[in-house]
């Protein structure tokens, strides 16, 4: 198990900060990083990076770019790049990701979807006219 020092090495740095006494009710919207270590409720819908602290309450359908969770999320969470999960982090609902990394000592309740690159192109998977329209366009 990694150390606070060492987990806090590995996680980008944020630019956005709600802190531990911090209690936010609402829509967040970003492109660049957050960081949340109080309460957040309501939705998050961003592109960038969201990094749940341990001790963070988060109660929100949450998509973001690279979500890492060391706290406490209730609701559905999409990863469109990577999520991964601290040994303190619990998800009690449904996860979507392209790439999912669990720790030891994790609760996840709820189901797992694994999403496919779209840059990518399955030929065996993909119907014929998708493929000639894929293929066309590059």
């Amino acid at each position: 198990m990694a150390s606070r020092g060492q987990e806090l090495k590995t996680t980008p740095r944020t630019v956005t900060r709600l802190g531990k006494e911090t209690t936010l009710k609402g829509k967040m919207k970003f492109t660049e990083s957050v960081t949340i270590s109080g309460r957040f409720e309501g939705e998050i819908d961003a592109s960038g990076f969201l990094y749940i602290e341990t001790g963070a309450d988060v109660r929100a359908n949450v998509k973001a770019g690279t979500i890492i969770i060391g706290g406490v999320i209730r609701g559905n969470v999409e990863a469109t790049e990577r999520l991964e999960m601290l040994p303190t982090g619990k998800i009690y609902g449904n996860v979507r990701t392209a790439k999912l990394r669990i720790a030891d000592g994790v609760v996840f309740e709820g189901k797992c979807e694994m999403i496919r690159n779209s840059d990518r192109v399955d030929i065996f998977s993909t119907g014929a006219s998708q493929l000639k329209k894929t293929i066309q366009s590059v």
